[in-house]
């Protein structure tokens, strides 16, 4: 996995300051008073909530069955408490705007709107398209490497990285999956499996970064790499889901394997004669401008549109070109392997 890859998946989770516990918003006396006065009375201005009518862990109040949360908002794990912060957070920025001050972040976040219950309604699209990318990726890549390409008379694949490409487009499906449900609703365990799946693929993709670099074909020298980053990212996630979740240190730790991945594809780019070497530094340079989206960090256009949201889109088109570069690879390899058998 490339520069850009380590920085589409782990700034796609982290993104999302979720870190982050105070914002000016939360501060802001007019706002916290309107949500004290919504917990207790259930209503912003003149509109009232029906989940104000429940306990915090979605039991009724009253004992009235027909009261009873419905279960597309249990799913959601919408409360009282977190409507009424949503609708202080809208009426706040609507007097702001009429002052003419700019948007400010609450807890961490900025003021988007909500469509069906969705926290960042754009995110969570781009999030799916990237997604299905890389399905489309993995897929063109399974039917390349088993149905178009050459085989050896075993019928096993004359390219020595099937399998980890295998596993690499399952981790970074299921990673892509795992943000667009945190971009859904951030709760303690959509962070926890959105972090997990990301350490993973970040860890996983660290591996074959250095398998495919250095081309590593004995077995004792690939259990020499593997083994102390497997280790690491094996215990990295059971702190965050059996100990603490801390946001610091996970982030840390992402940034060391991101960066070695860096410092791996881009020596082996800069070194190695390979026909379709171009994509990768295409895709290298082209994650790194990207992270200007997340540095130059705006307030949602329209209440839909912020700066990771458009950094969303950057990363489409460059996950769809590094398998590009994946598959010409396996074409480079398997030729060279193939003439030698002739």
């Amino acid at each position: 996995m490339k520069f850009s890859n380590w920085l589409l998946l782990f700034f796609a989770l982290f993104g999302i300051p979720a870190a982050i516990k105070a914002s000016e918003g939360d501060a802001d006396p007019i706002y916290r008073d309107c949500v004290e006065h919504c917990e207790l009375t259930g209503c912003v201005g003149s509109e009232c909530f029906q989940l104000c009518q429940f306990t915090a862990d979605g039991n009724i109040s009253d004992g009235q069955w027909y009261l009873q949360e419905p279960l597309y908002l249990k799913w959601k794990h919408w409360d009282c408490s977190s409507d009424c912060r949503y609708n202080c957070m809208l009426t706040r920025e609507e007097e702001r705007r009429v002052f003419g001050e700019k948007p400010i972040k609450y807890h961490g976040r900025w003021p988007f709107l909500r469509v069906y219950g969705i926290q960042e309604p754009v995110a969570v699209a781009l999030s799916a398209l990237n997604l299905a990318v890389q399905f489309q990726g993995w897929m063109s890549f399974f039917i390349l490497v088993y149905y178009k390409l050459p085989m050896m008379h075993d019928q096993k694949t004359y390219y020595d990285y099937t399998s980890l490409w295998h596993m690499y487009g399952i981790l970074a499906m299921n990673c892509w999956f795992w943000a667009a449900i945190l971009h859904t609703r951030d709760l303690d365990v959509t962070e926890k499996l959105g972090y997990s799946s990301s350490v993973t693929l970040l860890g996983f993709g660290l591996v074959l970064a250095i398998f495919r670099a250095f081309s590593l074909k004995n077995e004792a020298a690939k259990v020499m790499v593997g083994a102390p980053i497997i280790a690491l990212v094996i215990a990295h996630i059971l702190y965050l889901n059996l100990y603490y979740l801390d946001h610091g240190l996970n982030m840390k730790v992402c940034s060391a394997m991101g960066v070695a991945q860096f410092l791996v594809w881009a020596v082996w780019t800069g070194m190695c004669p390979h026909p379709s070497r171009w994509k990768s530094r295409v895709v290298v340079f082209g994650g790194a401008l990207s992270i200007l989206l997340l540095i130059y960090d705006f307030p949602p256009y329209w209440g839909y549109v912020d700066a990771h949201a458009l950094w969303h889109a950057t990363t489409i088109p460059l996950s769809y070109l590094w398998w590009s570069f994946i598959k010409d690879d396996a074409e480079y390899i398997t030729l060279i392997r193939s003439k030698k058998d002739e």
